[in-house]
């Protein structure tokens, strides 16, 4: 992966998508928002752009000498999903950058504080997003893409790999398919009739496809299940991406699992994924909600033909509910400036200090909070 280093200014000023504010040296950024309308009840159709902001400030409680933080920024590519309008972040006293990796659409804010200097960031994201869905009754004529950057996108991964096991479980899968979007519904439907969300496991899981189709254990949360998507599909020829994000706020379409309860997302996390199909460029899927709603929808444990859950399954191969924002598509990423290893994805606030990484989902040693508010809504 290929990231690039932005240069900047200390200075304060609005930001469009394309502007970030950023620090350098022992300095701190601030951003300021224009005045914005707030949400009313009724001004809510079902096609329009939402607009979220979202607050993440993290702080490592028992720094050890010189103290590395990194937080991923909102997606920096536009989509029909998603813009992002800002990405603005303050570390005082905080040597800090925004570094991208455009073929994945990523962004990393990274702060390095010396010894003696409070490590605390805090990060401030601003997107509008719009309810997405592909027509998948007949081709049409999709957008223009990059062909050659397709190939990015059916490269195997650490914990991606195309051959092996993972490509004869491709294989046997869409054996029975004649068309890429035959092959790629199969994927999808075996997914959703053979795994189950684990509540044990840990955060989003950790997305290991190969131990999970030679164990034969199925189970796992999001980032294992949709993983899973993205293997199996490229494994059978067809470009696919993790799409690792946050969701925003609660769903709109009646689902109590698949929504925030209040403005604190902390533990929000969420991915998704994507497939990309001749004719219909890329299609959003995400079976692991699918099986969210199996295990958590009330009352729970609901059989997979309960008129709810095949609403979802319906749905989720197609569409999104975009009460959620997105971050990146990345895989193996090398976090800058750090001595240690690379995070199969960059979805949590990573940190380390000179006693080495911290765990990002252990609240005594490392400490963050993510908060988001719905600020706009407009027609179109």
């Amino acid at each position: 992966m290929s990231l690039k280093r932005n240069k900047f200014r200390s200075k304060g000023l609005t930001m469009n998508r394309r502007d970030f504010l950023r620090s350098a040296g022992a300095m701190s950024a601030s951003f300021a928002f224009p005045n914005v309308t707030r949400l009313r009840a009724e001004d809510a159709p079902t096609d329009r752009w939402r607009t979220f902001e979202v607050k993440t400030r993290v702080e490592v409680l028992k720094p050890s000498g010189v103290t590395r933080v990194w937080l991923p920024a909102a997606l920096i590519s536009e989509t029909p999903f998603q813009k992002t309008l800002a990405n603005a972040f303050s570390a005082e006293g905080a040597t800090a950058r925004m570094v991208e990796g455009r073929a994945d659409a990523l962004g990393i804010i990274s702060a390095e504080f010396l010894a003696g200097v409070k490590p605390v960031i805090t990060l401030t994201s601003r997107v509008a997003t719009k309810n997405y869905a592909v027509d998948l009754s007949a081709p049409g004529k999709a957008p223009k893409v990059d062909r050659a950057g397709l190939k990015h996108f059916l490269r195997p991964t650490k914990l991606l790999p195309t051959g092996g096991i993972v490509k004869a479980t491709a294989t046997e899968i869409t054996s029975g398919a004649k068309t890429d979007i035959e092959k790629a519904r199969a994927i999808y439907e075996w997914i959703v009739d053979n795994t189950f969300r684990n509540p044990k496991t840990r955060g989003c899981g950790l997305g290991d496809i190969r131990f999970m189709l030679e164990s034969k254990d199925l189970g796992g949360k999001c980032a294992d299940l949709n993983s899973l998507y993205v293997g199996l599909a490229r494994a059978a020829g067809l470009p696919a991406r993790g799409v690792y994000g946050i969701r925003v706020a609660k769903s709109e379409l009646g689902y109590k699992s698949l929504g925030t309860s209040s403005e604190n997302i902390t533990k929000a996390e969420h991915c998704r994924a994507e497939v990309y199909i001749d004719g219909y460029g890329w299609v959003p899927v995400d079976p692991a909600d699918v099986r969210k709603v199996v295990l958590e929808e009330p009352p729970g444990n609901r059989p997979l033909n309960d008129e709810m859950v095949k609403k979802a399954r319906a749905r989720l191969f197609g569409a999104w509910e975009m009460n959620w924002m997105a971050y990146n598509f990345a895989h193996d990423v090398a976090l800058p400036g750090s001595a240690g290893a690379s995070v199969a994805f960059l979805m949590y606030p990573q940190a380390e200090t000179t006693d080495g990484r911290l765990d990002s989902l252990d609240p005594d040693n490392f400490k963050y909070e993510i908060t988001s508010s719905e600020i706009h809504s407009t027609n179109g």
